[in-house]
């Protein structure tokens, strides 16, 4: 059988390497839309379960993530029952009020109006963890750093948030809950780190901006005031 013409290229370079060549035009511009086009989705989720090959492309790329010391830190835990959304819910609306409190009047009226249902509506959720000791006491690259674990962690998050743009799959991320309400829901050791709770599901629109953009709580920063060379400047 003849080989493809990838195999072929790849051939040139020696085993067990690529070629690093640019995608094409159609592909690299595929990439670049699921980046600007992500979402937080907080309340359009659609009621139809995703299919299990969705689920697990979504959960191959999330672990297909760089990870420092190839120590691959990640475990994800799905969650579809309703008792358990239910429960998850509460412990959200716990701590929703009391972020809504830390806001000045003006700010808490705004908050108070965003809608933060994906925890009720998201026909999935899936937690993402931390392992610290998965690779041992001593991992390469975080000798000097020791939260490269959680870092790496966020990379599979980011990746699974843009394979489910590819996918038609909305994502959203909650982060206002109590850790040892959520550790105690789901049973998770103290010495595991929770990273993200993530409503998933398919959405019918997206809002073309971040939604809190559209919204008027925060606009996205110019990208020059933020690029400084050679040395620090002071940012915005």
């Amino acid at each position: 059988m003849r080989s493809s013409i990838s195999e072929e290229r790849n051939a040139e370079v020696g085993s067990g390497l690529m070629r690093a060549d640019a995608f094409g035009p159609e592909a690299r511009k595929a990439v670049y839309d699921a980046i600007h086009t992500r979402r937080d989705v907080r309340d359009q989720f659609q009621p139809d379960p995703l299919p299990d090959d969705v689920i697990r492309r979504l959960l191959e790329a999330a672990h297909a993530a760089p990870s420092v010391g190839f120590m691959q830190p990640w475990s994800f835990i799905l969650l579809r029952s309703e008792e358990t959304k239910r429960a998850a819910w509460e412990a959200f609306s716990k701590a929703n009020a009391e972020a809504e409190a830390m806001f000045a009047d003006g700010k808490r009226d705004l908050y108070r109006s965003l809608k933060l249902e994906g925890i009720r509506k998201a026909p999935l959720s899936i937690v993402v963890t931390c392992d610290p000791d998965r690779a041992g006491p001593v991992v390469l690259g975080r000798t000097h750093n020791p939260r490269m674990d959680v870092y790496s962690t966020v990379c599979a998050v980011q990746n699974l948030w843009l394979a489910a743009r590819a996918e038609g799959v909305g994502v959203g991320w909650v982060s206002i809950f109590r850790d040892e309400d959520v550790r105690s829901l789901l049973g998770i050791p103290e010495r595991i780190e929770i990273v993200a709770w993530l409503c998933i599901g398919y959405v019918r629109e997206l809002y073309q901006e971040p939604e809190l953009a559209v919204k008027g709580w925060r606009q996205r920063l110019n990208l020059e005031q933020l690029i400084c060379e050679e040395r620090w400047q002071d940012m915005p």
